[in-house]
This record gives C-alpha cells, structure tokens and sequence, in this order.
C-alpha cells in the first residue's frame, strides 16, 4: 500500500535538451512550478542529451529539433532505442509535414511549435505520460500538413478504397485527439456505435492503437480541417 501511494506521487521526471540555456532555464521555471513535473537534468547538445538520458532515464525529454552535434529527431532515434519507455516532446519552429513525420518516425511521441503558449508544452507533457500522441492543434491548421501535395490525393484514394466515409470521419477525429463521446457527440452517433466504427478502422488498416492510426493520418496527409 506504502509503495501504491508513494507512485501515485512520483513526479514526471524531464530532461532537457536545447541550445539556449535561456530557453532552458525559462522552461525549467515554468514547469517547476507545475504540480507533477520535476527537471532532472538539461543539456545543450543531441549528444549530451542520449547520454544524459542515458544515465538518468527520464520519463520525458523535452528535445529542441534542432541541436549541435546531433539533431533533435536523430537524438530521438537513439534515446528511443536505448529507453524504449521514455518518450520524447520535440519543439520546433517548423510547421510541415516532413519533420513532424521524420519526428514520429523516429520515436517522438509529441511535436510542439515554439510559438505556442506554455500551457500547451504541459498539455503535451501530460498527454504523451499517459500513452498518447501530442500535436500542436496550430499544425491542423497548417496547410501544409494538412495537405502535403506529394500524398493527399494518394491518401484520400488509399484509405477511401478501405473505409466508409463515416470510418474515414471517425479515423480523422480520433487521429485529431477527440474522445470516443467527443466524436459520438460531434456526429450524433452512440458512444457504442462510435467504438464499433473505430474498431472496424482498425481492424480494416491492421493499426491496433490511437497513436499509430495518428502517424498513418499524418503521413497520408489525412488530418482533418
């Protein structure tokens, strides 16, 4: 019972990795602050931070896309396979398809724009700690990732020739981060009928998980308006 409630407790331990050490200490303040979050270390190279993972195996890295000696997503690559239960928050200025895909390819369970408000860098720290895939809601509205011109058209004919078109709403909104009775509210649908839809989508594209029907939306240019 002592060791149930002491877990209970535990913070999210984070590590991070950006060239500014101005950057790192603002995000260091800010996120102290927060109940639940404890930073554990900080580094200022992609070398240093595989390393320092390593050594101090953090719940969470908080990874600049781009870093000295070894980039963000290349550090992602390396710490994912050393501490396959660590997951990785890349921030970035970059708001297009082909690093958000090379990010999540290489493990990142999170891509947040450095534009946004800190508030949504802690949304995404909470959400990747429970399993899921974080993106900055500002890239659903980009246009390039939502419509990449080398894959949407493929996509849109890929995955219409598999699912119905209330299969490929359904997809869109769970991909876009909706719960079950977000999606069964939004769509006038049951939470039943809702749960049956994204069953058959998964059974239909052999992806039996929300982050990985996330990455497939994402690399199809398939993520909704």
């Amino acid at each position: 019972m002592i060791h149930q409630d002491a877990k209970k407790m535990a913070k999210i331990s984070l590590l991070l990795a950006d060239d500014h050490k101005i950057v790192r200490q603002g995000l260091r303040s800010l996120l102290e602050k927060l109940t639940g979050f404890e930073c554990i270390g900080e580094v200022d190279d992609g070398v240093e931070a595989v390393n320092l993972a390593k050594e101090l195996r953090p719940d969470i890295v908080i990874m600049e896309g781009v870093l000295p000696r070894l980039s963000g997503i290349d550090a992602t690559q390396q710490i994912k396979a050393a501490l396959p239960e660590t997951k990785v928050v890349i921030l970035s200025t970059v708001a297009a398809s082909a690093p958000i895909m090379r990010a999540l390819q290489a493990g990142a369970s999170a891509y947040v724009l450095k534009d946004s408000a800190f508030e949504e860098l802690s949304a995404a720290i909470t959400a990747v700690n429970r399993g899921a895939i974080y993106l900055s809601p500002l890239l659903t509205k980009s246009a390039d990732v939502q419509n990449p011109p080398e894959r949407r058209l493929f996509g849109e004919q890929l995955i219409g020739a598999r699912l119905t078109h209330r299969e490929l709403q359904v997809l869109r909104m769970v991909a876009d981060g909706s719960s079950t009775k977000e999606i069964a509210a939004r769509l006038t649908l049951s939470v039943k009928t809702v749960e049956t839809h994204r069953k058959q989508i998964m059974d239909k594209l052999g992806i039996h998980n929300v982050a990985g029907l996330t990455k497939y939306c994402i690399r199809e240019g398939l993520t909704s308006t």
